[in-house]
């Protein structure tokens, strides 16, 4: 295997493109040959564009284009179209982030035909098998040669999971590269709301509000469940207005549960799925943040955003012993205590976690390039970080 052979990036859900983005041009400036792959799994052509041209990723060198259906169809398709491109682009490795179905899709099937498998932001655990994403994690990192990691703790679950710590490097966080590489150009909450059609006297320039994110199947698929929520949000807007980027998830378990038109229209601004820049935007002007996104918990930490997480656990620990990250669940009452806490001024300390810096993508390409240099001969020869 040729050591200046690409390697293969993969990508294929709108979490990946933050996570991307700085790993390709970091692998530009240290001169690392890279192809990058979109499965398609999130298919939307408008988002998908908005968020390549926000974060300035170069159009895939190849696209899937596999589209929606279950776990096991979406998973199944994937590794049906990428094997033929494993075998005509025979890549020095595939690297895969995150954990949605193309990371574990693509991973196994480089596994198997010998390729080896690069993943950022492993080792990370919510304890919950229920969720898709925990069980995508957990086989990803079993298959993986190297692993790169967001936090020290990572390394802790991995050696539990019998996993070789020197194919284990803790970097830091490529969203947060993200994060510091877009924050000047994010967009002001007023600009979108008035692109979008949605100009308001509800939000102001120096108007306080809280930003809410949900699309969890624990927190969205049962009426039971979300009905109080949406009361619980209610109560909520009555005194701190709220802006509601809806997912299309959501926005039709509302519409099927009758819940939509329960939602205040005179103090919850309910707006489409925004771009990378224009979600920056209104979190980073935020005064808090309500959410069931991992991605959420990490930016808001990163900001320095108080943010209450709904639900019972979290893969990103940090986020909650260092960060400005509560969980809370799903309980209303729980939802409205944790929020008036957070919204004290000295509610509590919080530190912006080590190597979450802006560098993380640089520490990758750092590591990598000596491990193709060596030929990929199966050994980790890169020196543990």
């Amino acid at each position: 295997m040729s050591p200046q052979a690409p390697i293969l990036c993969v990508v294929g859900a709108r979490p990946n493109f933050m996570k991307i983005a700085p790993i390709m041009r970091a692998f530009s400036s240290q001169g690392i040959p890279a192809t990058l792959l979109h499965t398609g799994q999130h298919y939307d052509a408008d988002m998908n564009d908005a968020f390549f041209r926000d974060l300035g990723i170069p159009q895939p060198d190849i696209n899937l284009g596999v589209g929606s259906g279950s776990h096991a169809q979406q998973t199944a398709e994937i590794m049906r179209k990428v094997e033929p491109i494993l075998d005509e682009q025979a890549p020095a490795a595939i690297l895969v982030v995150g954990d949605v179905n193309s990371t574990i899709a693509c991973a196994l099937v480089a596994s198997k035909k010998g390729v080896p498998v690069i993943h950022v932001e492993a080792g990370l655990r919510s304890r919950d098998r229920t969720m898709p994403e925990e069980i995508n994690r957990v086989l990803t990192d079993q298959i993986s040669d190297l692993l790169f990691t967001t936090e020290r703790t990572a390394l802790d679950n991995l050696k539990q999971e019998g996993i070789d710590p020197a194919r284990v490097h803790f970097v830091g966080n490529v969203m947060i590269d993200t994060l510091h590489y877009n924050l000047r150009q994010a967009k002001p909450t007023a600009q979108t709301l008035a692109e979008l059609g949605m100009e308001t006297t509800l939000i102001g320039s120096d108007t306080p509000y809280g930003l809410l994110t949900l699309h969890r199947p624990s927190n969205v698929d049962d009426p039971a469940v979300l009905a109080p929520l949406v009361d619980c949000i209610n109560q909520i807007a009555a005194d701190l207005p709220l802006v509601f980027p809806v997912h299309p998830r959501t926005r039709s378990r509302l519409e099927a549960f009758g819940l939509l038109e329960r939602l205040d229209p005179h103090r919850i601004i309910c707006t489409p799925p925004l771009g990378y820049l224009e979600l920056l935007g209104l979190m980073k002007s935020a005064r808090i943040a309500l959410t069931d996104s991992g991605g959420i918990q990490e930016e808001t930490t990163a900001l320095g955003i108080p943010c209450i997480t709904l639900r019972h656990n979290t893969e990103r620990p940090i986020t909650v012993t260092e960060g400005t990250n509560t969980l809370v669940g799903n309980d209303p009452q729980r939802i409205i205590a944790a929020l008036k806490a957070a919204l004290k001024p000295t509610s509590r300390p919080e530190r912006i976690p080590e190597y979450w810096d802006g560098n993380a993508a640089e520490r990758i390409a750092a590591i990598l390039k000596p491990w193709l240099s060596a030929g990929i001969s199966g050994q980790n020869t890169a020196p543990h970080a």
